[in-house]
C-alpha cells in the first residue's frame, strides 16, 4: 500500500484501524520500509551490474522535492530491468554515482542530455523528443522543413515496423538520402547566424533559434537520431525510461515531496525491485512476500 499504491502513512493507518481494528503507526510503517531498504541491498547491487553488461539501457530523470529543495530522481531502465536514484545533481556526478553508465558499453538511448555523452557507449537519440520540437517550430516559427521532418521521421518508423523492426542496408540508406536532403533544403529556410554581425567583444559561436538548433542536432548527430533504422532492439523513442519514471512523478503529485533524502532513498530502491519484479511477471505482493521471507526472486537466480 505504501511503495506500490503510493497511499500516506496516514491514510494506511487509517485503514488499517477502521477497517480490521488493527492499530498501526506511522512509525512502524516507515520501519517495515526501512527493513525492505536494507534488505534489498543485494538486489540493488545485482541488477546494476545485469544494467551495465545490457545491451541496452534507456535513461532519463525528472526533478523531485526533498524537504522542499529541488533535488533529481535518476532513472536506468529497459524492457527487464528499472533502478530509480536520487540525487541533488542531475549530471554526470550523480550518475557515475549510481555507479551503471561508466562502465555500460551497450547503446544508451536518451533525450540528448548533453552529461550523457560524456559515457563512451553507443547513444540513440529519442525521436519521441524530436517530434514535438518539430511541432513547435513548425506551429510557433512557420518553419515547413520542420512539418516535413516529422512526416519524414513518421514515414521511416512505419517502414521500420513493417519491416520487422530492422531495414535493409539499401533501404536504409535511401531514407538517409531522403533525411539529408530535407535538411539540406532546412539550410535555406533557416540558416545560420550571419557572422559578419559578430560584434568584436563577442566570443564563441553566435546565438541560434530553437528550431536552428534542432536542425543542426538532427543534422550533427544523425547516425543517433536514425539508429533505430538499422539496430533491431532500438527503439524509436525513450519511452521505456519516461514510462518507468511515470509512477515517481504520480508520488510527487500524492505526497508532494519525499521528506527526507533517506525517505526518498527507501522510496528508489523499493520501487526499483517492484518495477523489475512486475517486468518479470512477479506481482508486487509475491515479490514483498519473498522479500521478507529472504529469497530472491526466480529470475534474479538465473540473470
Amino acid at each position: 500500500m505504501s511503495q506500490f499504491q503510493l497511499l500516506p502513512y496516514d491514510r494506511i493507518r487509517d485503514h488499517f484501524q477502521e477497517q480490521m481494528g488493527i492499530p498501526v503507526s506511522a512509525g512502524s510503517l516507515f520501519n517495515f520500509n526501512n527493513e525492505a531498504y536494507k534488505k534489498l541491498d543485494a538486489f540493488e547491487q545485482w541488477v546494476k551490474t545485469q544494467l551495465a553488461k545490457s545491451d541496452l539501457v534507456h535513461a532519463d530523470e525528472t526533478g523531485i522535492n526533498i524537504g522542499g529543495k529541488g533535488h533529481w530522481l535518476h532513472c536506468a531502465s529497459n524492457t527487464s530491468l528499472t533502478l530509480f536514484y536520487p540525487h541533488t545533481k542531475r549530471g554526470t556526478e550523480a550518475m557515475d554515482e549510481m555507479g551503471i553508465l561508466p562502465s555500460f558499453k551497450g547503446i544508451l538511448c536518451h533525450d540528448h542530455w548533453k552529461p550523457y555523452y560524456r559515457y563512451e557507449c553507443t547513444h540513440s537519440l529519442c525521436n519521441a523528443h524530436h517530434l514535438r520540437e518539430l511541432e513547435r517550430a513548425w506551429e510557433q516559427d512557420a518553419q515547413q522543413w520542420a512539418k516535413e521532418m516529422k512526416a519524414l521521421l513518421n514515414e521511416i518508423n512505419n517502414a521500420v515496423d513493417d519491416a520487422g523492426g530492422q531495414l535493409a542496408p539499401n533501404e536504409s540508406e535511401l531514407w538517409r538520402k531522403k533525411y539529408r536532403q530535407l535538411l539540406k533544403q532546412a539550410d535555406m529556410e533557416c540558416p545560420p547566424p550571419d557572422e559578419s554581425q559578430r560584434q568584436e567583444s563577442q566570443r564563441g559561436r553566435l546565438k541560434r533559434s530553437k528550431a536552428r538548433n534542432l536542425l543542426e542536432r538532427l543534422r550533427n548527430f544523425e547516425q543517433d537520431v536514425l539508429r533505430f533504422m538499422d539496430v533491431k532492439q532500438v527503439p524509436f523513442t525513450n519511452n521505456q525510461g519516461e514510462n518507468d519514471l511515470r509512477m515517481t512523478k504520480v508520488q510527487q503529485k500524492i505526497s508532494g515531496c519525499f521528506r527526507s533524502m533517506e525517505g526518498a532513498k527507501i522510496f528508489c530502491r523499493v520501487r526499483s525491485y517492484l518495477s523489475t519484479c512486475r517486468k518479470h511477471g512477479v506481482s508486487a505482493t509475491e515479490a514483498l512476500t519473498l522479500l521478507f521471507q529472504g529469497k530472491h526472486p526466480e529470475f534474479m537466480n538465473t540473470g
